[in-house]
């Protein structure tokens, strides 16, 4: 991934020396356990950790002649070795140290993604719980329906989150696990004692039955995780593109002393956080089809899955850290406009009242269809008049003879509409 989008921490754990490192790792932990039950010489564990090493500029120079970069790296690191190198990577496949070298990696990087999530998850609680009275019109198919608060539609993005903390930890789970069993996965080489106690001191679960490699469903449960992860957060994204039009502006991305919005337009305060969320996230989710068309490998296994994950997995990760990062950042600086809100929600003209109308009828007795074609009819000749549908109503016969105007008022009482919506922060947040 380019630099423009990596954030130092995640951008470092997909770098070429935490790799090598981890690799190295591995195959120390192997020649110790294989040590443990007696399969290699004593001392054996103790002189690989002290003596091996590597060097990738070496690693390279010999890949360019081995064209594997696993034997490249056992090759190097044997020049380090003196007899104890014939225990090194012995009975293991590349696939047994790639895909447990993956494992961790990706455990690891998960944690990086879910306490992002678990900050956005603070950030979004606050915005909810400071506007939960900040009324606002709700729209439907772009338009104005009935009214919402600004704190209930982020309360909405703050259960969404929690859900996908939930499917990134289920995913971290899911790719927890390490193989150590050799060429086509029988342990023809080395006991399966071997894979349980290396997996233990990893901290992952051994792959209960593997081929060559552990089976690729795993990476594509992931990468789907990491892709709704950045779907949700385009949606959120996209719905403060649309809030931050000239003729909505209800909210307004933070703008900074000296920040400019156009090369051409200086008045131009451009939504360009959300717009590169959204434009991320079309990569991570391309990168879901990717990890699923890895699934099914030949027989106990091809390598064409290998150079699709060489890019897809560290660059989802990078990806959704970052967009991470960048939609909390958003949140926080926020320029919320309730006087906007409650401007646009007045240029309904009382039209978001139709089904409080159209419901008190039906309560007085009037069958629905009529109700129905009677208060639809009001909003258009309410809408084409330019007058207010309150007023519209309060002139037609038919209404009058059924509703009072005690009746009609609580028809365009906007709190009847939100009564409830304490009960449902209750059920979100607790009370």
């Amino acid at each position: 991934m380019i630099d423009r989008y990596t954030r130092p921490q995640m951008g470092s754990l997909w770098s070429e020396q935490k790799k090598f490192s981890t690799w190295l790792e591995i195959e120390t932990v192997v020649c110790e356990e294989m040590e443990a039950l007696g399969l290699c010489p004593k001392g054996t564990g103790s002189k690989i950790r002290d003596r091996a090493r590597f060097n990738i500029t070496r690693i390279k120079e010999l890949e360019l002649s081995i064209k594997h970069d696993v034997l490249a790296f056992i090759t190097n690191v044997a020049e380090h070795l003196d007899d104890e190198s014939r225990c090194f990577h012995f009975g293991l496949t590349s696939s047994d140290l790639l895909d447990t070298s993956q494992a961790l990696l990706c455990k690891e990087a998960c944690l990086l993604v879910e306490s992002g999530l678990e900050e956005l998850l603070s950030v979004l609680r606050d915005v909810a719980v400071k506007h939960r009275d900040t009324v606002m019109v709700g729209r439907t198919h772009g338009m104005h329906a009935e009214p919402i608060t600004f704190g209930l539609k982020v309360l909405v993005w703050y259960e969404e989150v929690q859900r996908n903390l939930a499917r990134m930890r289920e995913a971290r789970d899911t790719i927890s696990t390490g193989k150590i069993s050799g060429a086509v996965g029988t342990f023809s080489h080395l006991p399966v004692e071997v894979e349980e106690r290396v997996c233990k001191r990893l901290e992952l679960r051994p792959e209960p039955v593997a081929t060559q490699v552990v089976q690729r469903d795993r990476y594509a449960a992931l990468v789907s995780a990491l892709a709704l992860t950045a779907t949700s957060l385009e949606r959120f994204a996209t719905e403060l593109r649309h809030l931050q039009r000239t003729e909505v502006l209800e909210v307004e991305e933070g703008f900074t002393r000296g920040q400019q919005g156009s090369s051409s337009m200086p008045h131009k305060k451009n939504p360009i956080h959300c717009e590169r969320i959204c434009g991320l996230a079309r990569v991570v989710r391309g990168n879901a089809v990717a990890a699923m068309e890895n699934v099914p490998l030949w027989h106990e296994r091809d390598i064409s899955h290998s150079s699709v994950e060489r890019v897809i997995v560290p660059d989802s990760f990078i990806l959704v850290d970052y967009v991470l990062a960048t939609f909390t950042q958003v949140m926080r600086e926020l320029e919320i406009h309730p006087e906007r809100m409650k401007e646009n929600l007045e240029k309904s003209r009382d039209i978001i009242f139709s089904q409080c109308v159209l419901l008190e009828l039906t309560k007085q007795g009037m069958r629905r269809e009529e109700a129905y074609g009677l208060v639809q009819s009001l909003a258009l000749q309410a809408g084409k008049s330019g007058k207010s549908f309150k007023d519209a109503v309060k002139q037609d016969q038919k209404v009058t003879a059924l509703l009072d105007e005690a009746a009609l008022e609580n028809c365009f009482e906007i709190s009847n509409l939100l009564r409830n919506v304490k009960r449902i922060y209750e059920r979100v947040l607790g009370r």
